[in-house]
């Protein structure tokens, strides 16, 4: 919990100061991805706010250690109550009484995740079929690129439209990020592995699995296009769409691929499965433009 908790806390401070630091720079492309690194690496600002990310990842390799994988994306999703008060108070940025109530609703969620959980009775999946992997993130990376490739399509050329509110830049970012979430997992799994080998075997081990090769993949993919989104829409509402979405990637498909499997007792279960529920409900009541935010 106190590791889940950090890892919230690190990545409320890295988005705003990533976002901070992006509204000062000059528009940012994705198409021109050397250009757009150059121009972030060379803000300090922008450095310390992707030391703090980096940070926040190292600490959910102890989450996934302890705690089954729903139970774990249902406590980060409390980070979202730090990243509003965050935005707000360092960039100014206003939330409508709509998003207000969602974060309510989501927060809602993390409570039924969070009673749903009992101490010796759940499994932590420490293994995953290497193939089953392969199946589900590679077409998850394929929509993920395909639709932030869409989304920053329209926005670029659609000058007369509504502006985007980042839902869509959102929702592309955290299919990204919840297959890194499972390559963070699967890193756990193999370096803090209790099975007696030594580290350097287990280290080895990791090497030739797909799990590192992911994690490089989709921390240079996810560097470049939230540096982009960030930079277009507000934080305070692209950082919430992510994390739900990538929570709900890697409860659903996570829990799945380790063979974590939902509770027995019907309270317990119908409460992971409200929140749940509850999660993409709100998901899908975001709006879809600012109106008030000028293009």
């Amino acid at each position: 919990m106190a590791a889940a908790l950090l890892a919230n806390a690190l990545y409320s401070v890295g988005f705003v100061l990533e976002k901070r630091a992006l509204t000062s720079m000059p528009s940012l492309n994705i198409s021109r991805p050397f250009r757009l690194l150059a121009h972030v690496l060379s803000s300090p600002l922008w450095v310390g706010g992707a030391v703090a990310l980096a940070a926040g990842f190292g600490a959910q390799l102890l989450v996934y250690r302890t705690l089954p994988i729903a139970a774990a994306q249902g406590i980060f999703v409390s980070g979202l109550v730090l990243l509003v008060i965050l935005s707000a108070r360092m960039l100014g940025e206003r939330t409508s009484s709509r998003e207000r109530w969602a974060i309510a609703a989501i927060l809602a969620a993390l409570l039924m995740v969070v009673l749903s959980l009992k101490e010796g009775a759940d499994k932590v999946g420490t293994h995953a079929p290497v193939l089953t992997v392969i199946v589900v993130c590679v077409p998850s990376l394929a929509a993920g690129l395909w639709l932030y490739a869409a989304v920053d399509a329209r926005a670029r050329n659609s000058r007369h439209r509504m502006p985007t509110s980042g839902v869509g830049y959102g929702v592309a970012v955290g299919l990204l990020y919840g297959v890194s979430s499972l390559a963070i997992k699967g890193v756990s799994s193999h370096l803090l592995a209790d099975d007696g080998r030594r580290f350097m075997d287990r280290f080895l081990d990791l090497l030739i699995s797909p799990y590192p090769y992911l994690l490089c993949c989709t921390g240079v993919f996810g560097l470049i296009m939230s540096a982009a989104a960030l930079q277009r829409s507000r934080a305070s509402l692209i950082v919430p769409v992510c994390t739900v979405v990538t929570s709900l990637y890697t409860a659903v498909l996570g829990s799945l691929a380790y063979g974590e499997p939902l509770p027995t007792d019907p309270i317990r279960l119908g409460l992971r499965l409200a929140g749940t529920a509850l999660a993409v409900a709100v998901l899908l009541a975001l709006p879809r433009h600012d109106t008030d935010t000028p293009a």
